[in-house]
C-alpha cells in the first residue's frame, strides 16, 4: 500500500527523468557561469606569479567547480523543480493528472524520491569531493597561487601562547594527539616580556600536557651559554584545542574529522557552537534537495489560463529563496550563541517543511 503514495510506474518515470534533466541543466548553467565569471577576478592573480600557466588556471578550475556545485546544487533543484511544475501546468498534464484521481503529493510524489537521492548524492560528493577541493584550495590562496600544497593540512609558520611565552613552529603537521610541529622554537619571558631563554630543536610532539622537544639546543640569555638536551617538555599551557582552534574549518573537513575538531576543542574547554552547528549543517544542508520540491510546487498547480501561472511561479521562487535566507540567518545565530547547535541547523528544515505543506494542504488538498 506504500507505493499507493506514487502515481503509475510510468508516469513516476516520466515526471522523475524530466525532473532531473532540468536540475542538470541548471545546474550546469549556473556553475559554468559562476565559474567562468569567477575566473576572470582569479587569473591574473593565478598568471602573476612565475612558472604558473594554463595548467594552473585549469587547476583552479577543478578545485574551484566542486565548490559552486556543492553550493548552487539545492538553487538548481528550486528552479528545476519551478520550470517542471510550471511546464507541465501550462501544458494541461496537471489538470489530466488530477483528472485521473491523482492528488497534488502524489504528483510531487517522483520529484521527492528524485530529491532524496539527490540529497545523498550530494552529501556523498560532500564528503569526498568538496572537502578535499576546499582544504587544497585554501592552502593554495594561503601561499598567493605559489605551488599547489602537497599535503593541504600542513600550516606554516604557526605560534602559540602560554602566559608569557611563545612557541613557534615552521610547520604543523596531523591532527590531535598526533600533531606534530618542525622547526621548533620555544621563547621563555619574564613577567617583563624579555626572552630568558630559548629552546629549538627539529620537531616537537604532544605530551599531554606541555609539547616534548626531541634533541633541544637551550639558550640562557643570563649566562649567554648553550647546552643540549636529549628532551625537553616546553609550553605545559599549550594544549591540542588551541592547535585545533587555529586550523579548523569545517568545508574542508569531513563529517569525522569535524567530530575529532569539536572533540579536541572541548576537551580544552574552548566554545564549539558554531562547529556543532556546522556539523550537523552538513547533514540537513544537502537535504535541503528534499524541500525544494514542496517549497516550488505552488508553481505547478492552479489554472494557467487564469493568468496566475507566472506569481505562482514566483511565490514558490520567493518560498525557495527565503529558506536559504533563513538557514544561513540561523547558521549565524547558532555561531553567537543565540541557538542551540541543533535548532541552528534543522529549525529552518522542519519550519519550511510545515509551510511547504500548509500551502500545498490548503490550496490544492
Amino acid at each position: 500500500m506504500l507505493l499507493d503514495f506514487f502515481p503509475s510506474r510510468r508516469l513516476t518515470i516520466y515526471l522523475a527523468k524530466t525532473f532531473v534533466v532540468r536540475i542538470v541543466a541548471v545546474l550546469a548553467m549556473l556553475v559554468l557561469v559562476l565559474l567562468m565569471l569567477d575566473m576572470l577576478g582569479k587569473t591574473g592573480d593565478i598568471l602573476a606569479i612565475d612558472g604558473n600557466g594554463e595548467a594552473e588556471i585549469w587547476k583552479y578550475a577543478s578545485l574551484r567547480g566542486p565548490q559552486l556545485v556543492a553550493r548552487f546544487l539545492p538553487y538548481s533543484v528550486l528552479l528545476a523543480t519551478i520550470i517542471t511544475l510550471a511546464g507541465l501546468n501550462q501544458n494541461s498534464e496537471v489538470i489530466a493528472m488530477k483528472a485521473a484521481g491523482l492528488s497534488a503529493h502524489q504528483i510531487l510524489a517522483p520529484l521527492l524520491l528524485m530529491g532524496m537521492i539527490v540529497a545523498v548524492i550530494s552529501f556523498a560528493f560532500n564528503e569526498r569531493v568538496v572537502t578535499r577541493a576546499s582544504a587544497t584550495l585554501k592552502a593554495w590562496e594561503a601561499v598567493e597561487y605559489a605551488a599547489v600544497p602537497e599535503d593541504p593540512a600542513v600550516r606554516s609558520n604557526v605560534y602559540f601562547n602560554d602566559g608569557n611565552d611563545v612557541l613557534m613552529a615552521a610547520n604543523a603537521s596531523g591532527r590531535a594527539e598526533n600533531t606534530v610541529l618542525t622547526d621548533v622554537t620555544f621563547y621563555e619571558r619574564d613577567d617583563a616580556g624579555m626572552i630568558t631563554r630559548q629552546v629549538s630543536a627539529g620537531r616537537a610532539t604532544f605530551a599531554a600536557p606541555g609539547w616534548q622537544m626531541d634533541n633541544a639546543d637551550v639558550f640562557v640569555v643570563s649566562t649567554a651559554q648553550t647546552s643540549e638536551l636529549p628532551q625537553i617538555v616546553v609550553a605545559p599551557g599549550v594544549e591540542i584545542g588551541q592547535v585545533e582552534l587555529r586550523r579548523v574549518d569545517p568545508d574542508a573537513e569531513t563529517l569525522s574529522e569535524l567530530s575529532q575538531s569539536i572533540d579536541a576543542l572541548q576537551s580544552a574547554g574552548r566554545r564549539t557552537s558554531e562547529l556543532e552547528a556546522k556539523w550537523w549543517h552538513k547533514i540537513s544542508g544537502p537535504l535541503s534537495a528534499v524541500l525544494m520540491p514542496l517549497l516550488g510546487a505552488v508553481a505547478g498547480f492552479g489554472l494557467a489560463r487564469s493568468g496566475n501561472l507566472f506569481i505562482r511561479a514566483v511565490i514558490g521562487m520567493a518560498l525557495g529563496f527565503a529558506y536559504f535566507v533563513v538557514d544561513n540567518a540561523a547558521l549565524a545565530m547558532g555561531s553567537f550563541g543565540g541557538y542551540p547547535p541543533l535548532l541552528a541547523a534543522w529549525g529552518p528544515f522542519f519550519l519550511f517543511f510545515l509551510v511547504g505543506e500548509t500551502v500545498l494542504i490548503r490550496t490544492e488538498e
